[in-house]
């Protein structure tokens, strides 16, 4: 099953991209409605440099993100480090520390706080105390005109105030959606321990599966010997009516070892006998069949409209799902089964419709987890639990639903890739 990735950091990523080009449409308009409307001439050229700068450095995230590799913290780290200088030179050449916009330094912390690790958002608010500290004496004057210096206290409450308010929006609309993004991963993180859990919930049932099928060998090799002896004896031999009831023992003997035979090589003790190439038709064509034989359902209606056939890697244990699916139909509705194979793009899917009662709301809503079902019964449930996780394993999905006439569907779908040869290895098969 391909690695399912935490994508949280390059999402927030993306969004101090997103900051970022705001910061340079802010400036934009910024340094023309000082220049050309208050008239107070400032260095052009190099805050466009600036500006060109920053517009450089998304063009890179972008480029970043499109390759799909990780984001760590150190990068994020990097990100705002290089928006902490560019602001402080725009506000080296724009006045300093009396430049009002000067409080857009906090933005940076607080995005900080949120993202990044400990040590680099101390590092983050060491970094801009020491710009404030250093612009406080280092930086270019702004030439106020004249007309211009009786105002000057009520433009530096009027900067403040925008500053305000620009920092307010922008810390409540990317605060949230960075929050939004730390939600989903804890919710994917809660996911993917869910689903080890229930992984490890298989692997423990694989391993009783196993020594039972250990231990059921020695009584079903001495049970064959036993029978053996009795058709050989002159007495059963020529009694027809025991003879046929020994040669019926005989085959339901036969049958419990090629079952404990099956458990041992889905649990991988007969590893390179348990798969073998085959094609979709002809791998669900002879399993319906043996399904049929072996449980003779009273009506079986199979309908395939696959197509074109397309070669697999079969596995036993994904037969061994396919009939758990089967299993559970007939059980519901002894009298029909109905199964049907299609595809569906580059995917198959298996149809299995019953007449039974249906499922139980709360089946329905906790489908697939072990010991979920309607059977009073102890080991209940488990059927349902395996076909969800193998099909996960192989990155498909299991549905079901009530039908609107009685009875139920359970829908299995596989992508196609995952059981070509090429696309199976053995860390991808069931077993």
């Amino acid at each position: 099953m391909t690695a399912i990735r935490d994508t949280t950091d390059q999402k927030n990523l993306a969004l101090l991209i997103q900051l970022r080009w705001l910061a340079v449409i802010g400036q934009v308009i910024t340094i023309l409605f000082v220049d050309l409307v208050l008239g107070i001439p400032l260095p052009l050229f190099e805050m466009a440099v600036v500006i060109g700068f920053l517009v450089a450095l998304n063009v890179v995230g972008l480029v970043r993100l499109r390759s799909q590799g990780l984001v760590g913290n150190t990068e994020l780290f990097l990100e705002l480090m290089l928006d902490v200088a560019a602001l402080t030179v725009q506000l080296y050449l724009s006045g300093g520390a009396s430049n009002p916009f000067i409080y857009l330094y906090l933005l940076q912390v607080i995005i900080g706080g949120v993202l990044l690790e400990a040590w680099s958002t101390w590092t983050l608010l060491a970094a801009t105390s020491a710009c404030f500290i250093g612009l406080a004496t280092f930086n270019r004057p702004l030439p106020i005109p004249p007309q211009n210096s009786a105002d000057l206290a009520d433009l530096h409450v009027q900067g403040t105030f925008i500053c305000f308010v620009l920092a307010a929006i922008l810390l409540v609309f990317f605060v949230t959606r960075i929050n939004r993004n730390l939600r989903a991963r804890d919710a994917h993180l809660a996911s993917l321990r869910q689903q080890s859990a229930e992984e490890d919930h298989i692997v423990r049932m694989g391993l009783l599966a196993s020594g039972a099928a250990h231990e059921l060998g020695t009584p079903l090799a001495t049970l064959s010997v036993i029978l053996s002896d009795w058709q050989r004896m002159e007495m059963f031999s020529q009694d027809e009516e025991i003879a046929a009831e020994l040669a019926e023992m005989r085959g339901q003997l036969d049958r419990c070892k090629t079952i404990v035979t099956g458990i041992l090589m889905s649990s991988g003790e007969v590893r390179g006998e348990g798969t073998r190439r085959t094609s979709v038709i002809n791998f669900f064509d002879e399993l319906v069949e043996e399904w049929r034989a072996s449980r003779s359902p009273a009506r079986l209606d199979y309908n395939n409209t696959f197509g074109t056939d397309v070669s697999i890697v079969s596995d036993d244990a994904l037969k061994q799902v396919v009939f758990n699916l089967f299993d559970n139909a007939l059980e519901a509705s002894p009298n029909w089964v109905g199964i049907a194979l299609e595809r569906r793009g580059e995917r198959l899917t298996l149809s299995v419709t019953d007449a039974g009662p249906g499922f139980g709301k709360d089946i329905l809503d906790q489908l697939g987890k072990p010991y979920n079902s309607s059977k009073n019964r102890p080991g209940s449930g488990l059927g349902l639990f395996l076909v969800v996780n193998v099909a996960r394993k192989l990155g498909g999905t299991v549905t079901a639903k009530n039908l609107l006439n009685g009875g139920a569907l359970v829908e299995l779908t596989l992508p196609m890739a995952t059981l070509s040869p090429e696309g199976v290895t053995d860390a991808s098969l069931p077993g």
